[in-house]
């Protein structure tokens, strides 16, 4: 069973039709992440993303995989603005991640403000943290 964890200002807009300017979401929040193991030190991620502001002229455009150090391991571009599909979940297939590694972070993009907001730690499968 998935949960979603929905942002405050999504949720007043959802009861109350408005936000108040200083509560717009800036960046994209990544709300979930499933880690599938692909072969030898690769993995497949399914990251879901909330992106309550999305439009045609600014949405969430990329998430991407950092290593613990902060190195990027993968990203996946987003072509297209999600706005009838919120939160929406993406994959990005076949990252390749250093042995050593047990755990990575899952951090999204917006157009305009590029990468922040809530991100997403999670330990590889069959990695020693995961045991």
């Amino acid at each position: 069973m998935r949960t979603f964890k929905v942002p405050l200002a999504a949720l007043a807009l959802l009861l109350t039709g408005s936000v108040m300017a200083g509560d717009i979401q800036r960046f994209p929040d990544v709300i979930g992440v499933e880690v599938d193991r692909a072969g030898e030190n690769r993995f497949h991620f399914d990251a879901t993303l909330s992106s309550p502001y999305d439009s045609p002229s600014r949405y969430a455009d990329a998430f991407r995989v950092q290593g613990p150090d902060g190195e990027v391991l993968g990203v996946r571009e987003l072509l297209h603005d999600h706005a009838n599909e919120q939160p929406f979940t993406r994959r990005l297939s076949g990252v390749q991640i250093p042995a050593d590694i047990e755990r990575v972070t899952v951090q999204g993009r917006d157009q305009e403000h590029g990468y922040g907001g809530q991100t997403q730690t999670v330990v590889l499968p069959g990695r020693q943290g995961s045991q």
